[in-house]
């Protein structure tokens, strides 16, 4: 069911080990040209179109874009109480954790009378992205309009695929989401055309917002990618993937279960085992082959544990796993090894590190109070996950006096002419002239 590969006995770079842990091919170039229409007609049409959009992507055509209050209220009354409550204790949580990523003003005194001030100024306006589809997100309600909030953007917005079982309106649940953290500007409208309605707004509909987050299929990724620069984007997710270093004292059916946790979210998910032991690769095999068919997504697991972006891979050593996984830079990494923490310290590429056999990714995807939203396809190699930090600005407030300016002028008119540039120096010297 799912491929090995070997490396022990081999010294490879970076570059080589990704190119034998590949990921699933995802043509975002070839969904680009096919979203480009409804780009196009987003931009140049009324509410009309996306009522009609969604008829022909989503099977429904709902009363209207917007979902009305009473509907959003609605969904947080029905709501089960044990779900509620999971909600709840989840969102104090990752409120816990967000709360310490805010950012102080600092003031450096470069000079006397010359001061550099870095303020972190929220983004004015935000659009944030819940998938619909194969599963139901309140997960990523929390995650992207936590940090968002925490932040202190003024103006929040949240679009979701409008759903045939519920009158055209997002799941429910995702609604009550919403509700339970004030939000109360949500769109029935997913894919492509919910990015297109956020970056150029659509007037009597929906304001256009300066940043758009949160992660989607393919589409969803082409139309961050096409519409990037005209409104800002946290990142171009793409399938999830979870990487597991291990090596003897970690538990064969902790390992299968979190390989297939993460499977059961998409057919081209990954699901990577980097391990020195041959005989926990035997027993996290011989798990995957017994648990696979009893679980409810069997079918969508098994294809993606039998992709070519899954392995179960062989090393020498701890040092050798590590250097593999931090070539590979998944989106969740787990460390099940006899001193994970120690081991912990020594990852350099990942979007979050899970450590120690109580601390799986299910935890990050709900509960733990870090954020899900992360960096995929290796871009955890360059990039971070979403955080308070994706929604603020560094703003330099520059102020220098008389004295501190005199001083610096003659600096900055050498550099000016040595670019070529004189006139940047006469912006210089000119107020030398009127002091």
């Amino acid at each position: 069911m799912i491929r090995t590969v070997d490396f022990r006995g081999r010294s490879l770079s970076k570059a080589q080990y990704r190119t034998e842990l590949p990921r699933a091919t995802l043509d975002v170039a070839q969904a680009m040209d096919l979203i480009a229409p409804i780009l196009t007609r987003v931009a140049k049409g009324d509410e009309k179109v996306l009522l009609d959009l969604a008829q022909e992507f989503d099977g429904v055509r709902p009363d209207c874009i917007r979902v009305p209050r009473e509907v959003i209220e609605l969904a947080l009354t029905a709501l089960d109480p044990a779900i509620r409550t999971a909600l709840e204790v989840s969102i104090a949580r990752i409120v816990h954790v967000h709360q310490s990523q805010r950012r102080d003003e600092t003031l450096t005194q470069v000079v006397d009378g010359g001061t550099v001030t870095e303020r972190w100024i929220p983004v004015d306006r935000v659009g944030l992205y819940v998938p619909g589809g194969r599963a139901v997100y309140p997960s990523s309600v929390m995650m992207n309009v936590i940090p968002a909030q925490i932040a202190e953007v003024g103006s929040i917005a949240v679009a979701s695929p409008p759903q045939k079982d519920f009158g055209g309106w997002p799941h429910p649940t995702i609604l009550a989401t919403c509700a339970l953290l004030g939000i109360y500007e949500v769109y029935a409208v997913g894919g492509a055309q919910a990015i297109a309605l956020f970056a150029y707004g659509m007037e009597g509909v929906c304001e256009r917002v300066d940043m758009v987050t949160g992660p989607g299929n393919i589409y969803v990724a082409a139309a961050k990618r096409a519409l990037r620069g005209i409104v800002g984007i946290d990142s171009e997710a793409g399938p999830t993937e979870i990487a597991i270093l291990a090596d003897e004292s970690a538990v064969a059916s902790d390992v299968a279960a979190d390989m297939m946790s993460q499977a059961e979210h998409d057919t081209i998910a990954a699901a990577v085992l980097v391990t020195t032991s041959m005989d926990l690769a035997l027993a996290v095999e011989n798990e995957i082959r017994a648990r696979v068919p009893k679980t409810k997504h069997s079918k969508r697991i098994a294809e993606a544990l039998s992709g070519i972006q899954s392995a179960i891979v062989l090393v020498d050593s701890i040092d050798q796993g590590l250097d593999v996984v931090n070539a590979y830079a998944a989106e969740h990494l787990e460390i099940q090894t006899a001193h994970a923490s120690e081991d912990a310290l020594r990852i350099r590429n990942a979007g979050a590190v899970f450590i120690g056999r109580f601390s799986p990714v299910s935890l990050g995807d709900y509960s733990a109070g870090s954020n899900h939203v992360l960096p995929t396809g290796g871009c955890a190699c360059h990039s971070s996950g979403l955080s308070v930090q994706t929604f603020l600005r560094g703003l330099h407030f520059i102020e220098y006096s008389e004295s501190a300016f005199r001083d610096i002028t003659p600096t900055v008119i050498t550099l000016a002419n040595s670019e070529d540039l004189p006139a940047h120096g006469e912006a210089m010297s000119v107020r030398l002239d009127k002091a």
